[in-house]
């Protein structure tokens, strides 16, 4: 019995091609690629945050009250620029989230801009229990 020992595989020549050798591979394309998409990425990341993500008109909400079954008064505080105004949508709901009211509110800049605390009344059609801003824009 005999028995031969091959570390590399002989093949007859020009038959098959060139042979590749082991080693580096050309993934500089594949680099450059997801280098460019990532940059595209961040980029379009950033247009979209500065088009809709940071606002000068940001709402929070402070309290709300029902003083009656026909009407609830929503107190918020908004951050206005200075020489501008927000125009504010409040929004009163039930404890099942059904829509009861809607009023859309003007909110002028105090002098040199910045923060104003609003306590407006929103009509309802029954009595409410939850409160809302549903979104501070620029008035006009």
């Amino acid at each position: 019995m005999s028995e031969t020992r091959a570390t590399t595989p002989v093949f007859p020549p020009g038959r098959y091609g060139r042979r590749r050798e082991g080693g580096r591979r050309r993934s500089l394309p594949l680099i450059v690629a997801a280098v460019l998409f990532g940059i595209a990425a961040l980029g379009l990341a950033w247009a979209y945050y500065q088009k809709f993500g940071q606002t000068n008109y940001s709402p929070e909400i402070i309290g709300w009250n029902e003083p009656a079954d026909t009407a609830m008064v929503i107190k918020f505080r908004v951050r206005v620029p200075e020489g501008e105004a927000a125009s504010c949508v409040l929004r009163a709901r039930d404890f099942q989230g059904y829509e009861l009211g809607t009023r859309t509110i003007t909110v002028p800049a105090p002098d040199g801009g910045g923060e104003v605390v609003v306590s407006e009344t929103v009509p309802t059609t029954a009595r409410a229990a939850v409160g809302d801003v549903m979104s501070c824009r620029p008035a006009g």
